[in-house]
């Protein structure tokens, strides 16, 4: 049942996870090099991962348990990549790189959130089979 609002939260993710990191900048430098996820193989893999899983989610739509799952997953990889851009925007040594901070540092946020919202439609949907199933 591809026709669930939790696809439509899942699709969301993964356009934001995988299609507007070549559009946003993650930042800029103090030399004036804008900085995209592209540029750096972890940050790419990592957003790609999420827009992976957050696909696979979709097409898991007979096992609600499992869609769930990959939900907290993605959760949990997109605050990793949001822990890497915090480390980054504020380097241990004192002197940073990074003069100015760019909108695409706010992507994994904007996923959280689609990720969040789909996992509560997820344990809805769950709740209605189960409460259906006692009824039989």
């Amino acid at each position: 049942m591809l026709q669930r609002i939790q696809t439509i939260y899942l699709l969301i993710s993964a356009g934001v996870s995988a299609g507007l990191i070549f559009v946003f900048n993650l930042w800029t430098t103090t030399e004036e090099v804008v900085f995209y996820a592209k540029d750096d193989i972890l940050y790419l893999s990592l957003f790609l991962g999420s827009a992976a899983l957050s696909l696979i989610a979709i097409f898991k739509y007979n096992n609600r348990q499992t869609q769930f799952v990959l939900g907290r997953l993605n959760i949990i990889l997109n605050f990793i990549l949001l822990g890497l851009f915090v480390y980054r925007s504020l380097n241990l040594s004192g002197e940073t790189d990074v003069s100015e901070k760019g909108i695409g540092m706010l992507l994994p946020i904007f996923s959280i959130v689609f990720l969040v919202l789909a996992n509560k439609a997820i344990k809805k949907d769950e709740e209605l089979v189960k409460s259906v199933d006692r009824l039989r």
